[in-house]
């Protein structure tokens, strides 16, 4: 005779190896790439700065003693039990372009939903742009 403390380990354990299961078989899945092009992050950078800008006003002094701002306009980011995250980017040296980067993440754990958010990270000196 099973006890109630086995029960709900049972239950986990199924709960958390459908979720992995379902986690790889959507990874698996063929797929298109869905990068965006350059014109494209730079426009939708273009737009979070001015955002950022006119709602944060410390963010624009700050920006004036910057010497660079790496821009994630829109990361997605879900998970149910299993998740994940996703961002395009670039970084602005002198207002001007100088890379494009990608932020992935994986996580686990109790978790549900999603999300869309940005993020705008000032380089205060040169070693940091160069990490």
């Amino acid at each position: 005779m099973e006890t109630q403390k086995e029960k709900g380990l049972m239950r986990r354990t199924l709960l958390v190896s459908m979720s992995l299961l379902l986690a790889l078989f959507v990874l698996a899945l063929p797929r298109t790439s869905q990068a965006a092009t350059a014109g494209e992050i730079n426009r939708d950078v273009d737009s979070a700065l001015q955002t950022l800008y006119r709602t944060t006003p410390a963010a624009k002094n700050l920006a004036k003693i910057a010497k660079g701002v790496l821009v994630f306009p829109d990361i997605i980011k879900a998970g149910l039990i299993v998740g994940g995250q996703y961002g395009e980017g670039a970084l602005r040296v002198g207002g001007k372009t100088t890379g494009y980067y990608r932020t992935v993440a994986a996580s686990y754990g109790l978790q549900a939903g999603a999300q869309s958010y940005g993020y705008a990270l000032f380089f205060l000196d040169n070693e940091g742009i160069q990490y």
